[in-house]
């Protein structure tokens, strides 16, 4: 759409200027391509087709051509449109186009497609006047700063105002097009104001949104008022303007009716152009003269209808009139006849009568309508309402200029006050001689009210202040020549003051002395004029440190001395000067103003604080103590509260020792001086002594200010905070030493009492934000580390530091009196009430204003709190129990266990931080996030049932977001800040949405690390409908259209770049790794898995990403370095830029941001196998090939599987840490680690406050007698420190190298399990993984276990899945190469077994891997076939200590890693045994390994009786395997020979398994005993067989030793056949059995056969009986 395209190309371009002119970001070309098209849209300016009846009909037919395309509209659209037409008094057509193109936008700011059409319209015109007011501003008025490309941006400048060569014409006429425009905006504004308040008077009930749609449009047209007002001041330049253009602004403006944001506008616009016109270089003097005749002659006869407005105007321009008759061109024939002092008198006249008509009460109530006091001040505030007297103000209903117009209206006083005092002198003196006299008058007639005096010249003062502060460039302008007007001015000004101009004089002196320089210049001005005075007290004298001292010393004596009263005036009546005899009411306001004029210098600048805290001659500190009292104003305590404060900016100990105890001093004895001294002398102030100091408003909070500033860390504090903010044994000769009392007034009297009672908003929130830094100040000064170093490290921490012991520090810090506060009823309440604000009002509230700062600070105590709670619960408060309780008396409220029961009373909390974090605050909504974070990640808060009768099992702070509708609000407010915009990346990671993201991201890793499997805020916030235990997706919800918080950040991990093209950048890839971050929670939680997995099915997240993986390499530049570089570089032992700085972080980012990737494959792939989701696992097997098919679009290569095994060529040299340094000897570096997200780290401030403590400790021993050894230990602690940076990363580095190993490894498997392969595709992938990753299999064998373990699982579940007899094994090239493939693999298990990082795991895998090879061979490897003799060779390769291991394993193995070794030993066996070979028996023989297998036979009925019932499978299954294995032993007569020889029957004799009832069985823990029993009986006589049918009938002694076994088991084998008789026949029979007693009865059978033992059994009795004969 037109509209759309031309909104967002003046969003980009109002972008573009604001990088180019602020951030000096090179985006000149791209920025001059978009001004090039919109040239057209500023020539038009606000310029609109109005409405047409064509258009009209044009609409009714229903059919619309719209930027080339057809449509077909209903007859709703085209009703919508005509009211959108009407409301914007827009043609129809134009407003049909308005209205379509704004469909998209209506969903997404949640208002209806009508409103949304108004908004767009307004937004677009305020881009334009936006970027023409930048444009202006750059090219036409910028003063001397230069921006690149400015020549460009003037030749556009020039091309939309016309102007051609010399010819500025159409630059006037544009000029007044904006005046134009100005006028109809007005009138807009009339028509809004009628309609809104025709529906109030009426009564009438509006219709949904109306009334935010006007307030929107009003606000908009008022904002784009004051951009074309701020266009024609910047225009207002050698030929841009021109006097008729001023004539038409005098016009217009006499018709102004009304004191509004609307006139101020106006008033930038007349100073300049009257600037500019009065110019002799711009006007004639014929012409100027004439225009200055007609506004004096219409001074009197013009009908204005804002008299002062029209008097400040003609002040204005006598100003700048003026200067053309301060040096006159004497050749000038037009001032041939001209007396210039009859001019000049008359001018001074007019003048003069301007001022009486309210010239300067104008000016002065628009410079504090324009720059109104956010932060509360009494005594300005006052001075400005006795000198506006009933002057008209701006309401506060009215809204607030933006700060460029600001800067604009201060800049162009500036230009009056330089323009007055310059051109005007004789007039200045005047007004300040009659206003003298005027007074002196009215005082010698004893009308003493200061309302009667004119005050001009006071009032002018205010309005230079007002111009003047906060620009010290411009204020330089008074002190750079002391021969210039602007400093004589101040020299004449501060002569001879009456006392309430020397209030005025002291805030203009404030104002202009704001900065370094400045306040260095008003220091040696002060001084310069004292020297003037004599050392007595004279009223005539300048303003200087001399003359104030002396005022406030006179009246300090005066309070002091009971003989003299003080009845308002300073001064007893005496022989003095009548003028100096008047008795002032306003002098408690003269005092208070040199105070706050000292306290400013003080701040301001160290030139003038050292001098005033240096000087011999006055005590500031003892002065401002000696006026606190109890005859004094509360007003005039409370600036000298703030002078004292201001003494301690970059205060030392001695500083502040000395402050504190005046303090202390004062608050016991100095306040009351009325009343009788007490006989007893309390160590104590009076009961009602800090009661006092909490009623007056200024008063206690500048004694909060005076606290803060005295427990604010030293200036030469280290950041260690091993000190107390107070001497220690301050008040110790009174009472128990500590500031108890001064923090209790803080937290009880102020914060707890007095801010509620506060009516006035302002008030309040200035009251609470100097509480709570007074509250953040003693929190964040303690350092809870050294209870760690003190317990845990060889320093000790009590001679260390500063106080006499560590209790003493924990017990008398204010942070242990500060945190029992917070756990008192009162004080929360307090802080939560802080907390709450409407968050409309916080969003309209500037950054800098109380409530926005006061809000900040109460979030951030919270966040100390919960950050600071277990320090403070676990080790502070059992100290202070084990003292007397005399010494604290108890203020928490102890039924509170934890900070988090406090929340749980205050939820809403939860709700109003997530609504901040919509607001436009940046610094808000991180400190509100950071909370958050903290609050989600309790698992007390996170779990916290509800209350009685509700769903138990739901967390409360889910609930209170899910109730009414909360976080839909919020989730909506953070879905917009989580939004991609490519703007951020321009501006970098300064940017306010860059910072925002990051945070958003990190409370929601944060959260879901916490508590993973319920439902939390983060759940909430994400979109998730949550339930006790379960999660769901409620319908409408911002998830179900796809516009919540989750597929923000689904989208901005897609769409976010992690580089520049060039290099991989850490800024970038940070918010890219984070979102991934979440989304893998999400997925790998049983909680949200489901949800999440479809709905980023639904999106095809794999397949838009899989395209866009990049492979990597050691040569790949991150940050601009590459990996490769970086190893290179600490060859010797030197630190790498690479590790310790920002190239490690981006290859880290990158790291975990694969594996996820990696991860998210495996888990689609294996739920598509899971749920039969056919045509999914397709694409996703093509994707691991390399290839992407998405509908209806053309495949996209991308790198396949096997590419992104790239990260495996990583590897990161270890970085040992040098224990024996000397910062870390004796040190127990565990107690600086921590854990994070599963890699144990250092934690980098810990180790600095180690080494500072250390460092403290050496310099107290007097290690450092050598002025250079400080100095260059010293410097080896930021080396030190970067090392274990550079370990921290490495460590990072390596887990997420096995994090991504593990995905990638995952990903095959699954794609072995999963995926549809023929037999040869499989084969060949099998292959190809085998041939990836059996270099890094054999090079990981050496260090690397973890890579060893992955890789060799993946082998093993490779080789299981090969199907040995494919065709791809045969006698061709292809089967050769897949045979080398297998070989190579088994020879690398077989080195596994014995490689130097193995283990039982490890070899359990290689186990399984030649097994599987064996098994999978055998049937081709035939006797004498090279495939076996190879594989024979290779086992014979290893050498013995291969054998060795396997036998050791075998015998002695953990868990089934012995039962795995036993398979192999036996299929190693019958490979032997084919190939005719006795290596492996021989080696067993060797080994002694066949006698242990025989051994442990005799042990199975022991072992299988003790063991519990787990671990009974395992023990069978070795016992299958070891009794197979001798059966294969057996198999050869040499094998059976040696199973023999080691006492294969005895064995069985002695374990008794035959001596067992058959029907019994033997006793131990499994539900099919029985048949186990068999089992077991089975395979032992098969092992009995074996070794008989080997050796042979022939073999006597193995025939004995049978038929003795049969005979003495002869019960068992009759029962055995007896029993397999009756198998099956009655219920009882185990059926199960049946195969076992079957086999059993067989291998009886042979081998009574065998050893004839029925013969010889019968012979036997044969020559029994025949014994017997003759018994």
């Amino acid at each position: 759409m037109a509209d759309s395209d031309s909104l967002s190309g003046l969003q980009d371009l109002h972008r573009d200027l604001c990088a180019l002119i602020d951030l000096k970001l090179p985006v000149l070309d791209r920025l001059l391509q978009n001004l090039e098209t919109r040239l057209d849209e500023f020539k038009a300016l606000l310029d609109k087709r109005p409405k047409s009846d064509e258009s009209r009909k044009t609409l009714g037919t229903g059919k619309l051509t719209i930027d080339g395309d057809e449509y077909e509209v209903n007859s709703e659209f085209q009703q919508q449109t005509l009211e959108l037409s009407e409301a914007l008094g827009l043609d129809e057509l134009e407003a049909a186009a308005l209205f379509l193109g704004a469909a998209a936008e209506s969903q997404e700011l949640d208002r209806s497609q009508l409103q949304t059409a108004v908004i767009r319209f307004h937004r677009r015109r305020e881009y334009v006047l936006l970027c023409l007011r930048i444009l202006a501003k750059t090219a036409l008025d910028n003063g001397d700063a230069e921006i690149e490309g400015q020549p460009s941006l003037l030749l556009a400048v020039r091309l939309i105002t016309g102007v051609e060569g010399v010819d500025f014409e159409p630059a006037h006429r544009f000029w007044g097009k904006c005046l134009a425009a100005m006028g109809a905006i007005e009138e807009w504004l009339r028509q809004i104001s009628e309609r809104m308040e025709s529906i109030r008077v009426t009564n009438q009930v509006p219709l949904p949104g109306f009334l935010e749609i006007m307030t929107f449009q009003r606000e908009s047209l008022t904002r784009q008022h004051e951009n074309l007002a701020a266009i024609c001041t910047h225009m207002v330049k050698a030929g841009f303007a021109s006097l008729a253009n001023f004539n038409a602004l005098i016009a217009k403006i006499k018709t102004i009716d009304r004191h509004d944001l609307i006139t101020i506008h106006y008033v930038p616009m007349i100073i300049r152009l009257a600037s500019w016109v009065a110019l002799e270089s711009s006007t004639t003097t014929i012409e100027a003269r004439t225009l200055h005749d007609s506004l004096m002659a219409g001074r009197e006869s013009d009908n204005w209808a804002l008299r002062n407005f029209h008097a400040a105007t003609v002040t204005w321009w006598l100003a700048e009139y003026s200067g053309r008759y301060v040096d006159p061109n004497p050749q000038d024939p037009d001032l041939a006849k001209v007396n210039f002092e009859e001019e000049a008198t008359a001018r001074s006249e007019t003048f003069l009568k301007a001022l009486n008509d309210g010239a300067f009460h104008f000016m002065l109530s628009v410079s504090q309508d324009v720059r109104p006091m956010r932060w509360y001040d009494p005594a300005k505030t006052s001075m400005i309402s006795s000198l506006l007297q009933d002057t008209a103000v701006l309401t506060t209903d009215q809204g607030q200029p933006e700060e460029f117009f600001r800067v604009l209206l201060m800049e162009q006083l500036q230009t009056f006050v330089d323009s007055f005092i310059t051109n005007m002198p004789d007039t200045l003196r005047r007004l300040k001689a009659e206003e003298d006299d005027q007074r002196r008058r009215l005082q010698m007639h004893f009308q003493r009210s200061a309302g009667e005096h004119p005050l001009h010249l006071e009032r002018f003062l205010v309005v230079v202040s007002f111009a003047y502060d906060g620009f010290p460039e411009a204020a330089e302008e008074f002190w750079n020549d002391k021969e210039s007007n602007l400093y004589g001015f101040l020299q004449w000004a501060a002569k001879r003051q009456p006392t309430p101009r020397i209030a005025m004089f002291c805030e203009m002196l404030r104002a202009i002395s704001t900065g370094e320089a400045n306040a260095e210049s008003a220091h040696r001005f002060l001084m310069e004029e004292g020297g003037l005075s004599s050392g007595k007290i004279r009223r005539t004298s300048s303003l200087s440190y001399t003359h104030i001292f002396n005022e406030l010393l006179e009246f300090q004596t005066n309070i002091h001395e009971p003989k003299k009263t003080v009845q308002g005036g300073l001064y007893a009546p005496s022989q003095q000067n009548p003028i100096d005899q008047i008795v002032e009411p306003e002098s408690g306001i003269m005092l208070e103003s040199y105070l706050r004029l000292l306290a400013h210098l003080c701040r301001q600048g160290a030139i003038a604080r050292n001098w005033l805290l240096e000087s011999q001659e006055f005590n500031l500190a003892g002065i401002c103590f000696g006026l606190c009292n109890d005859k004094v104003e509360s007003s005039l305590r409370a600036a000298a509260f703030d002078a004292v404060s201001a003494l301690l900016v970059d205060k030392d100990s001695l500083r502040a020792t000395a402050v504190w105890n005046m303090l202390d001093d004062w608050t016991i004895s100095g306040f009351y001086i009325g009343s009788k001294p007490s006989n007893v002398l309390s160590p104590f102030p009076r009961d009602e002594f800090w009661a006092t100091l909490a009623d007056g408003y200024d008063e206690s909070i500048a004694f909060v200010y005076l606290l803060q500033a005295l427990v604010e860390p030293y200036s030469n504090d280290q950041g260690l905070n091993d000190s107390l903010p107070f001497p220690e044994s301050l008040s110790s000769t009174r009472r128990m030493p500590g500031i108890e009392k001064y923090v209790d007034f803080a937290m009880q009297h102020v914060f707890s009492e007095r801010c509620p009672e506060l009516q006035d908003s302002l008030q309040r929130n200035v009251m609470r934000w100097a509480c709570l830094r007074f509250i953040v100040t003693c929190l964040t000064t303690f350092n809870e580390n050294l209870v760690v170093f003190a317990n845990k490290s060889n320093i000790p921490v009590d001679a260390v530091i500063e106080p006499s012991s560590l209790a003493a520090y924990v017990t008398l810090h204010p942070f242990t009196r500060v945190m029992a506060w917070l756990f008192n009823d009162k004080v929360l309440k307090s802080l939560f009430a802080a907390s709450h604000h409407d968050v409309s009002e916080v969003d309209a509230a500037p950054s800098d204003s109380p409530l926005v700062q006061s809000l900040m600070m109460s979030i951030e105590v919270m966040d100390l709190v919960m950050k600071l709670q277990a320090t403070y619960l676990d080790i502070v408060r059992p100290v202070l129990k084990q003292q007397s309780s005399n010494q604290h008396l108890p203020v928490s409220n102890l039924s509170l266990a934890s900070f988090e029961d406090a929340i749980l009373n205050n939820l809403p909390v939860i709700v109003d931080l997530g609504l901040y974090c919509g607001t436009g605050h940046e610094a808000l909504t991180i400190a509100s996030l950071q909370l958050l974070e903290k609050l989600a990640s309790s698992r007390k808060l996170a779990v916290s049932p509800a209350g009685f009768g509700q769903r138990s099992s739901r967390s409360k702070i889910v609930g209170i977001l899910e109730k009414d509708n909360e976080s839909e609000r919020i989730g909506r407010s953070l879905f917009s800040l989580m939004k991609y915009r490519p703007e951020e990346l321009e501006a970098g990671p300064e940017s306010t949405g860059y910072a925002v993201k990051i945070r958003v991201l990190d409370f929601l890793n944060s959260c879901l690390d916490a508590v993973s499997t319920r439902p939390t805020i983060a759940h909430v916030l994400l979109g998730f409908s949550c339930g006790g235990t379960t999660v769901r997706i409620a319908d409408d919800s911002l998830w179900a259209n796809s516009k919540s918080l989750f597929h923000a950040i689904m989208l901005l991990g897609v769409e976010y770049p992690d580089n520049d093209q060039e290099t991989f950048v850490t800024w970038m890839s940070d918010i890219k790794r984070r979102c991934w971050d979440i989304l893998q929670k999400l997925w790998r939680s049983p909680l949200t898995s489901a949800l999440v997995m479809e709905e980023l099915r639904l999106n095809e997240l794999l397949f838009v990403q899989a395209p866009e993986q990049k492979v990597i390499t050691a040569d790949t530049p991150w940050e601009g370095i590459s990996l490769a570089q970086g190893i290179e570089a600490q060859v010797d032992g030197e630190l790498s830029d690479f590790f310790c700085g920002p190239p490690a972080a981006a290859l880290q980012n990158f790291l975990q941001q694969r594996a996820a990737f990696l991860d998210y494959e495996s888990r689609e792939l294996r739920l598509t196998v899971k749920e039969g989701m056919t045509s999914i696992k397709a694409r996703i097997q093509s994707v691991l090939l390399g290839s992407t098919i998405r509908p209806g679009e053309e495949p996209v290569s991308n790198h396949n599987i096997f590419d992104l095994f790239d990260f495996v060529e990583f590897n990161y040299p270890e970085r040992t840490i040098p224990t024996d340094h000397q910062f870390l000897q004796g040190i127990d570096l565990s107690i600086c680690q921590e854990e994070k997200n599963g890699v144990v780290l250092y934690s980098i401030p810990l180790l600095e406050q180690l080494f500072l403590l250390r460092m403290k400790f050496w310099a107290k021993e007097g290690l450092f007698r050598e002025s250079n050894t400080e100095i260059e230990i010293f410097e080896t602690a930021p080396m030190l420190l970067a090392l274990f940076a550079d370990w921290n990363r490495r460590a990072q580095l390596i887990h997420c190298h096995k994090d991504i190993l593990r995905s990638w490894v995952q990903v095959l498997m699954v794609t072995l399990q999963g995926c549809d392969f023929d037999v040869s595709a499989r084969t060949s992938f099998i292959l190809q993984t085998i041939q990836v990753v059996l270099p890094k299999l054999e090079i990981s064998y050496n260090a690397d276990i973890y890579t060893a373990l992955q890789l060799v699982s993946l082998a093993d579940a490779l080789i299981q899945k090969i199907d040995f007899d494919s065709t791809a094994f045969e006698k061709t090239r292809t089967g050769d190469f897949a045979n080398d493939r297998l070989s190579q693999l088994f020879r690398a298990a077989l080195v596994g077994i014995y490689s130097p990082v193995t283990t039982p795991e490890l070899r359990e895998y290689c186990y399984q891997i030649c097994f599987r090879y064996i098994q999978g061979t055998f049937n081709k490897a035939t006797k004498g076939s090279p495939l076996g003799r190879h594989t024979l060779n290779t086992v014979k390769n290893c050498g013995n200590h291969l054998l060795e291991v396997l036998c050791d394993d075998a015998y002695s193995g953990q868990g089934t890693c012995k039962v795995s070794a036993l398979l192999l030993l036996s299929a190693l066996v019958a490979v032997a045994i084919r190939q005719e070979s006795k290596y492996i028996l021989d080696s067993f023989v060797s080994l002694n390994f066949i006698g242990v297998l025989v051994d442990n036979i005799k042990h199975i009925p022991e072992e299988l009786k003790v063991a519990s019932a787990p671990q009974v499978p395992v023990l069978l299954a070795y016992y299958d395997a070891s009794l197979a294995l001798l059966l294969r032993i057996c198999q050869t007569r040499l094998g059976a020979a040696y199973v023999l020889n080691a006492g294969l029957f005895p064995s069985i004799r002695e374990s008794r398994i035959f001596d067992v009832d058959p029907d019994i069985g033997l006793e131990f823990d499994n539900p099919n005993a029985l048949k186990k029993y068999y089992e077991l009986m089975l395979a032992v006589l098969r092992v009995i067989n074996a070794a008989v049918i080997a050796r042979g009938r022939q073999n006597d002694q193995t025939i004995f030793q049978a038929r003795e076994f049969l005979k003495e088991n002869r019960h068992s084998m009759v029962a055995i056949f007896k029993r397999s008789v009756n198998v099956g026949v009655g219920a009882t029979q185990d059926m199960g059995a049946a195969g076992d007693l079957s086999d059993l009865v067989d291998c009886f059978t042979v081998l009574v056969d065998i050893t004839g033992f029925l013969q010889y059994e019968d012979s036997s009795k044969s020559k029994k009986t025949r014994a017997n004969m003759f018994s």
